[in-house]
């Protein structure tokens, strides 16, 4: 599949690291940023400036719902739970997701009771319930064990054959788009989805890339059009395009402190 402007990209992603060491707490920051644009698109209302005062002071904003405040912490402490992993290693698993699922929905989660039983979102427990989002339905609750399965299965061979930088990035693609089809959960999906993907990138030491909260519309609507023709390659350029944009704005912050 052609990807337009993917040598850029790897330029780029190449620069962001060689000009990122040694720079006191930089990706401290960046991971800040990342937590600030992955929760707004799930509806946070934190600015960046409250998400930092929030991770780095434990000062929460008066003016905004404390339930935000928890998906901003809980998102910052699996962000750094997931990054150890990758580094690590660590192959995709089954657990490995629903840690994940749970550590985004810890303090947000809650028990969700069923005909079939109940399920607590804040444990990563697989939804036991039908899932919509608009005209959408994903997948039956009775499939989901086995998707995940395939869906570990599938990664970790593209994880250990990925030779190049465009096939690396697509295993993160993949699996974003992936879970997010699956929707494993009662919540948090969204969420799990993205960081699955930096883990991937971490695991392959390439720049973690963001959704910018701008471009929520636009995020959405390429997950469908994907869904409907049938055609990973929308997604893929989707992504690519967000992630030339995320590192053009890193490099030049970058250049800028040299």
């Amino acid at each position: 599949m052609k990807i337009t402007k993917i040598e850029e990209i790897e330029t780029l992603a190449q620069q962001y690291v060689v000009l990122s060491k040694g720079v006191i707490d930089y990706m401290k920051y960046a991971h800040y940023a990342a937590v600030q644009h992955s929760t707004a698109i799930e509806g946070s209302t934190l600015t960046i400036s409250q998400v930092n005062n929030l991770l780095e002071y434990g000062k929460t904003a008066k003016d905004k719902p404390y339930e935000h405040h928890q998906m901003v912490h809980d998102h910052y402490t699996t962000l750094r739970w997931v990054i150890e992993k990758a580094q690590n290693k660590e192959l995709l698993s089954v657990d490995l997701i629903k840690e994940i699922g749970a550590g985004v929905m810890k303090n947000t989660g809650t028990v969700q009771n069923t005909m079939l039983g109940s399920y607590d979102t804040s444990k990563g427990e697989f939804r036991l319930q039908s899932v919509y989002a608009g005209k959408r339905t994903f997948p039956n609750y009775q499939k989901v064990p086995n998707l995940v399965k395939q869906l570990c299965l599938e990664t970790n061979k593209r994880l250990q054959t990925a030779q190049t930088f465009q096939e690396k990035i697509e295993v993160a693609f993949y699996v974003h788009f992936e879970m997010e089809s699956i929707h494993i959960f009662g919540g948090g999906n969204g969420r799990t989805s993205r960081l699955l993907m930096n883990y991937v990138q971490q695991y392959f030491d390439l720049p973690l890339g963001i959704v910018f909260r701008q471009d929520r519309t636009k995020y959405i609507d390429a997950l469908e059009a994907t869904r409907n023709k049938e055609d990973s390659s929308i997604f893929y350029q989707f992504m690519f395009s967000q992630y030339r944009k995320f590192l053009k704005e890193e490099v030049k912050k970058l250049l800028a402190l040299q």
